[in-house]
């Protein structure tokens, strides 16, 4: 009996003991590594934009990386003529042109009643006269054809320069708008070929000088400062301009574009690979 009993006093202690035995402390929980914040991706915008293609092409293709690490996509869209580029941007299809200067917007507003407004000027291209079946000034003979441009602006810009190398007299020579009716001396009897922009390179051998905007010279191979007979001043009052349509000149991507445009590095851009046939804005 005495060893039953010893042997349950045995046993109920070494239940005891398990019971009352220090517990193993858990594994500590790993806490996850934190996931580190993700970059957030910077929303691109879209600008675009039409233009001549020289020189306003190449001067905005020196702005495309400048842009894009600000977040802009800057598309450059190449037209051939000087009424779509505004067309374009009046009706949203284009948020801004680089083709023009200011005389040329207003007129072309006036007419045809759009909305556009300048919101930065860039650069000059002083426009020139070319030789034809004529050589030289000297050898102009009597009842000559000069070709000039057929839209209001460059119309009489090419008459004031030509007033200016004193071959005719306008009426009031700070009409910005004159024609061939607006003479009043031509002492020569020259006639006025009246021909769209774009199409005068083109017509240069049919005529005996012309007078020609400087994208569209570069465009046919001249190079308005050795080939050119004569050339507006640097003052041109012309100044190639960017503009959108009224409401969106606030914009930050279009600010972006300005000021990329007017900096040191394309002003230095523009001096370096134009040799005077575009003059930068100061």
């Amino acid at each position: 009996m005495k060893n039953i009993f010893a042997l349950v006093f045995a046993l109920i202690l070494t239940l005891s003991l398990t019971a009352c035995g220090g517990k193993e402390e858990a594994a500590p929980t790993e806490t996850p590594a934190e996931t580190p914040a993700e970059t957030p991706v910077q929303e691109t915008t879209v600008l675009n934009v039409a233009a001549s293609s020289t020189p306003h092409a190449v001067i905005l293709e020196q702005v495309v990386d400048d842009l894009a690490e600000q977040g802009i996509d800057l598309q450059i869209h190449e037209y051939g003529d000087y009424i779509v580029p505004n067309t374009a941007v009046e009706e949203g299809e284009e948020d801004a042109n680089y083709f023009q200067h200011i005389p040329y917007l207003e007129s072309f507003n006036a007419k045809e009643g759009t909305h556009l407004v300048s919101v930065g000027g860039v650069h000059i291209e002083p426009m020139g006269v070319y030789a034809g079946k004529t050589a030289t000034l000297e050898e102009l003979s009597d009842g000559a054809v000069i070709a000039v441009p057929n839209d209001p602006t460059n119309e009489g810009r090419a008459l004031l320069l030509l007033e200016s190398l004193g071959l005719i007299k306008l009426k009031d020579s700070s009409n910005l708008e004159a024609t061939p009716n607006d003479i009043v001396e031509n002492p020569k009897n020259l006639t006025f070929k009246e021909l769209e922009a774009a199409m005068i390179p083109n017509a240069v051998e049919e005529v005996d000088l012309s007078v020609i905007n400087v994208n569209y010279a570069l465009e046919a191979g001249f190079n308005p400062s050795e080939d050119a007979l004569a050339i507006e001043a640097a003052d041109s009052p012309y100044v190639n301009i960017v503009a959108v349509k009224e409401g969106n000149e606030n914009s930050p991507a279009i600010l972006a574009l300005v000021t990329a445009l007017q900096s040191e590095e394309i002003h230095d851009f523009i001096l370096e690979s134009f040799d005077g046939a575009v003059v930068p804005v100061a």
